[in-house]
């Protein structure tokens, strides 16, 4: 574990610096105070080879402070990071905590990132994956923000009840972490993510949230498909470079996975295999055994869509990852 108290000068000779994890976060520390305007990060690379991109270090002062305002952070505030400090999001829980001088402990990116903690935590971020392995913990954080991966409805049942303030989150690298918040704890709970404030958002031609925030100078333009539902709150429906077309009908394959969840306990997506009839057929791909049970739940299973049932079931060891938890969906 690494402790950094943000309200005092922090030394950063003296972080230890054995592990990769380590130096990550030093890394960062030293990108930060250097003269540059920008940090350079990469992308997640769920969705295709990962990029490294320029963040203005002015743009993620702004999103930090947005954030922490929503979240009511105070100076020396304890938070904990336990996310990888070379992708975004560990590096913004680094720059919230220089911006508000919290009080942030570091701890190696792990499933299980609550496992050996025994002290409370006013603030974190952490994957569906790692919450999923700390609801027995979760009550030493009260706040918690979820990315890096859709939450399943299971796992939503399963927060509702939490005494944790627990929201999940909206966005990428380019928007320099989330730009929207779902509420999914507690009695205020609502289906729709809401725009942080003075965000903007529109749809274009082909259904997609494109954005603009206080603190980037360009309209973000995504490949994420939405239904907006009022002036700042919209509703998630999938990845457009996702949707498989089957025999002239779109398949949304976030949408069918979402009620699939409840079905299959291992890790699992829908894709598509070309087909002389259809174009594309829908197939699950499964991580584990074949299991003839859990195919006969499959079939039998009442889609929301007739379409959308798989029209084969391949079973693979597992599935790479990113390291924030995504699964690589291109194989």
């Amino acid at each position: 574990m690494i402790h950094l108290d943000f309200s005092k000068q922090i030394e950063i000779d003296k972080i230890p610096s054995k592990e990769s994890w380590q130096k990550d976060i030093i890394d960062f520390l030293k990108d930060w105070y250097a003269p540059s305007a920008t940090i350079t990060t990469k992308t997640s690379g769920s969705t295709g080879i990962p990029k490294n991109i320029e963040l203005s270090k002015k743009a993620m002062i702004q999103s930090a402070k947005m954030t922490g305002t929503f979240l009511h952070l105070q100076v020396k505030d304890r938070a904990l990071l336990c996310m990888p400090s070379s992708y975004i999001a560990g590096k913004m829980m680094l720059v919230r905590a220089i911006v508000w001088k919290l009080d942030l402990y570091c701890i190696k990116p792990v499933s299980h990132p609550l496992e050996n903690i025994t002290m409370e935590f006013t603030f974190s971020a952490m994957t569906p994956m790692q919450v999923e392995n700390s609801l027995d913990k979760l009550s030493f954080i009260k706040k918690l923000i979820i990315g890096g991966a859709q939450l399943s409805s299971q796992l939503q049942s399963k927060l509702k009840t939490r005494p944790t303030d627990i929201y999940e989150s909206f966005g990428m690298t380019e928007t320099i972490s989330h730009i929207a918040l779902k509420k999914v704890s507690g009695n205020n709970t609502k289906p729709f993510f809401k725009l942080m404030p003075n965000t903007k958002m529109r749809i274009d031609k082909r259904g997609c949230l494109c954005i603009l925030t206080p603190f980037l100078k360009e309209e973000i333009i995504t490949n994420d498909l939405v239904s907006i539902i009022s002036d700042n709150e919209f509703e998630w429906i999938g990845r457009i470079d996702h949707v498989i077309n089957s025999g002239g009908i779109k398949i949304f394959p976030e949408q069918v996975e979402k009620q699939l969840k409840s079905v299959i306990n291992s890790d699992f997506i829908i894709s598509s295999l070309e087909d002389p009839l259809l174009g594309n057929k829908v197939v699950l791909i499964i991580a584990g055994k074949k299991d003839l049970e859990l195919e006969r739940q499959i079939l039998d299973f009442n889609y929301a869509n007739r379409y959308e049932k798989p029209k084969e079931i391949i079973y693979i060891n597992s599935f790479a990852r990113t390291p924030t938890g995504k699964i690589i969906r291109k194989m």
